[in-house]
């Protein structure tokens, strides 16, 4: 992972969730999967020992979210939403047309939204992208993955407050 990381927003509660996470998985975690793949260990041939093999893959999954964790807090920026002044920008709530169907959603980190019933996506997502610095009322378009090409219109941008 480079030094210039892309900055994300976080609610103080995200950030307090997420650091509280962190903690969990690399201390208590950690001890529970090296005990399971410990006693998987001495159930004999690690060749043909499942147990052992999905303690290590679980191991694995779960070295890499705190990898995730650990880059998502060094680079987050902690604090209220911004307040929205009708320009899409992180941390915003965005209500837009996109490719004929209005679509409300929050743009930034699913991490701020975990638990809500609130569609995010990601800034440097071809729709994040797209509209990202745009003012209400206006239009752009991005290239689908498969090949489409989505006209999206801004309908309105509100400051994102969790419920």
């Amino acid at each position: 992972m480079s030094d210039d990381a892309a900055v994300t927003f976080l609610t103080q509660e995200a950030y307090d969730r997420l650091t509280a996470e962190l903690e969990h998985l690399s201390t208590t975690g950690r001890e529970e999967i090296a005990k399971r793949i410990e006693a998987a260990r001495e159930e004999g041939d690690l060749k043909e020992n499942g147990g052992y093999h999905a303690a290590k893959d679980e191991q694995g999954k779960q070295e890499a979210r705190i990898r995730t964790l650990q880059s998502l807090l060094k680079n987050a920026v902690v604090g209220e939403a911004p307040a929205s002044n009708g320009v899409v920008e992180p941390g915003t709530v965005v209500t837009a047309i996109v490719a004929g169907d209005e679509e409300v959603f929050l743009l930034g980190s699913r991490e701020i939204a975990a638990g809500g019933d609130l569609d995010v996506y990601s800034e440097a997502s071809p729709l994040g992208s797209a509209i990202i610095g745009l003012k209400e009322g206006e239009k752009s378009s991005y290239t689908a993955p498969n090949g489409r090409e989505i006209a999206v219109e801004v309908v309105k941008v509100e400051t994102y407050s969790p419920s």
